[in-house]
């Protein structure tokens, strides 16, 4: 019996990131500070985006993206059924409607050709959105999302939680970093501690464009504003005779506190600075995996070796999975299931979802599990795991 824990995921805090955060602690700066502004500006320069935004957490990242975009009741939002249940809970939070299409089944990405069939089957203006998920770390090839967008009047949020430093090769053969806001409006991402970039808590939205970049700084912190540039009430109301003064601020929106803290910030920086080297680690543990199952009879589907893949998870597809999913806990290797999908959750039912809806997305629900996946797994202990698994199917 194994008497070591091996999770699924896990963060990797060095003495470097402790040192960062110990560093702001003692500076005159909690919240809003200027380790924020550095690690937006950092981690815009990483994705390739003109700008980001620093937010509480992933699902924050994706109510203000919803805002900024002026989602309101009623408006019909697509995405996929395989993702944290944030992805569409997001469109819901204003109101909107979700509507799920199905999964490619080997890619496990939304199936841009579910998608069509959608818009296809409605009226141009019944759909407002799409959110695509960069589900495991495996990028959306959003260049042909942005056409079929561009056709019917959508705009698109990249949910990139599970992607960052991952990337796609468009038809001009050039690699697409996830975020970039290249052919996305908006692009989020998660910092939890299981995620690539590890801060406790704590999101990031990029964009290349102004107008939400603004909009979003905004939403923020409460929907207001100290940017005299934008103030809308006039010099003599606001207490000045010909400036604005110090104190004087707006609030144009109805915003939220959805703002990062200042020591947070500081170990995401930290973390963003070796981001590149845990990714290949990652990549390095996916193609030990990949060799070991790539002719294994019991393996029905793997994430695989892909170009441009993140790896925030390694999936497997096999029949057992409740019997394998209890003998490796039996073995304290701590694997997961992502993801229940989200239109057989209880609370997505009473709008009418119902089994047989999504086809593939059910199927690969019924097979799935995601192994231990995260830049410090050993090499010891990813042997142990497969040969955990070797002897379950023997």
């Amino acid at each position: 019996m194994n008497e070591k824990v091996i999770p699924y995921g896990k963060q990797d805090i060095t003495e470097a990131d402790i040192q960062a955060v110990v560093e702001t602690l003692q500076s005159d700066y909690l919240t809003q500070g200027p380790k924020i502004k550095e690690f937006e500006e950092a981690f815009a320069d990483y994705v390739g985006a003109k700008y980001a935004i620093a937010v509480a957490n992933g699902t924050a990242a994706l109510h203000l993206n919803c805002l900024a975009l002026n989602v309101k009741p009623g408006d019909k939002v697509i995405t996929t059924p395989i993702t944290f249940a944030a992805s569409a809970n997001c469109i819901r939070y204003c109101g909107g409607e979700v509507v799920f299409a199905d999964i490619d089944p080997e890619t496990y990405l939304l199936d841009i050709e579910k998608v069509r069939e959608l818009l296809e089957a409605s009226s141009k203006g019944t759909y407002k959105g799409i959110i695509p998920v960069d589900f495991a770390g495996r990028a959306v090839d959003l260049e042909a999302f942005r056409k079929l967008a561009y056709e019917y009047g959508l705009w698109i949020i990249e949910d990139s939680c599970h992607s960052p430093g991952g990337y796609f090769i468009d038809s001009t053969a050039q690699k697409q970093n996830c975020g970039n806001g290249k052919y996305a409006d908006l692009a989020i991402f998660s910092f939890h501690p299981v995620k690539h970039i590890a801060a406790g808590e704590g999101g990031m939205i990029t964009t290349n464009d102004k107008g939400l970049y603004e909009k979003l700084m905004k939403l923020r912190t409460h929907g207001i504003t100290k940017d005299e540039d934008l103030y809308e009430n006039s010099v003599e109301f606001a207490g000045g005779e010909i400036d604005y003064p110090a104190w004087y601020m707006e609030m144009q929106d109805l915003g939220y506190n959805y703002r990062l803290t200042d020591f947070q910030a500081a170990l995401g920086l930290s973390q963003l600075k070796r981001a590149d080297e845990g990714l290949g680690k990652r990549r390095k543990i996916a193609e030990k995996y990949f060799n070991a199952f790539k002719n294994q009879k019991f393996i029905k589907g793997q994430s695989g070796v892909i170009e441009g893949h993140a790896y925030h998870l390694y999936v497997i597809e096999v029949e057992d999975r409740l019997g394998l999913y209890n003998h490796l806990r039996e073995n304290k290797i701590f694997a997961q299931i992502h993801y229940i999908p989200t239109h057989l959750m209880p609370y997505y039912r009473q709008f009418g979802w119902k089994e047989g809806d999504m086809p593939h997305a059910e199927t690969y629900y019924k097979h799935c599990i995601s192994l231990p996946m995260f830049p410090t797994l050993s090499d010891e202990d990813q042997e142990f795991i497969l040969e955990t698994i070797r002897i379950f199917f023997e």
